[in-house]
């Protein structure tokens, strides 16, 4: 099966606008999360999806590949499945561009979802959630799974919810797992995926994958013992410079 990585960039960042093209490294964001994606084994095509030139210029300029898309997408599902619709690729991985540090290795186990799982048309990942204030927290989204690994529900509130007693977050496998935003789809499915209305539940929570459940597909989740970290605001951008050059300090000495 062919497999492409989608990386759906925007200028216009609401909490950071221009991310993309942030570069103290001396390489653009958007190109560390390219050249990230790269490394994946299981990936076969890696490109670009941005409505917006100063990106396309980026890209071009390091031999990356972009397609450049519609403005109008009221999400990255959307743009990266119009790029899906010109693509010749079995596999669509949505992975946002802000992800600076993702480990090929994790891309490489979200693809392995869907090829272990041929009844699966979408997989995403999830990672052990660590504190009570992550368990609580609405901006951290918690994914519960059955017993074969596929998703049962996802939610911002505190799932699932101990009546009895308290939380153990440190039993293995998980209980209390926190959703990490990667998808990979069959691309049929995410082309019919992306011409549905939201439905009730997913409006409500405001996360696409509801749809998707709402719909009654299974979607296969795999686990990660640590994520790597979005850059949303500019102290963020900040944390991963520091990281990214004292990794290549260390890699110089």
């Amino acid at each position: 099966m062919k497999t492409a990585i989608v990386i759906p960039a925007r200028y216009a960042s609401t909490r950071l606008p221009g991310k993309p093209l942030l570069r103290q490294t001396g390489k653009y964001l958007v190109q560390h999360v390219y050249e990230r994606a790269c490394q994946a084994k299981h990936a076969n095509l890696v490109v670009v999806a941005t409505d917006d030139s100063r990106i396309v210029s980026a890209v071009e300029s390091f031999g990356g590949r972009v397609v450049r898309t519609r403005r109008d997408h009221p999400t990255g599902t959307d743009r990266v499945a119009e790029v899906a619709g010109q693509l010749d690729a079995d596999l669509i991985v949505n992975l946002q561009g802000d992800e600076p540090l993702i480990e090929p290795a994790t891309l490489d186990l979200l693809i392995e979802q869907l090829l272990s799982h041929p009844d699966s048309d979408m997989a995403t990942l999830a990672t052990p959630l660590h504190t009570r204030e992550q368990w609580q927290s609405p901006h951290c989204v918690k994914v519960v799974c059955d017993a074969a690994g596929r998703a049962l529900y996802f939610s911002r509130s505190p799932i699932p919810y101990v009546r009895d007693g308290q939380p153990d977050f440190t039993l293995r496998p998980a209980r209390f797992l926190l959703h990490v935003g990667l998808y990979a789809y069959r691309r049929p499915f995410l082309l019919r995926l992306a011409a549905l209305p939201p439905e009730p539940l997913e409006q409500l929570e405001k996360l696409e994958q509801l749809r998707v459940l709402a719909l009654r597909h299974p979607i296969q989740v795999g686990v990660v013992e640590q994520s790597g970290f979005g850059v949303d605001t500019y102290d963020d951008y900040e944390r991963f410079v520091a990281a990214y050059r004292h990794r290549q300090t260390r890699h110089a000495a």
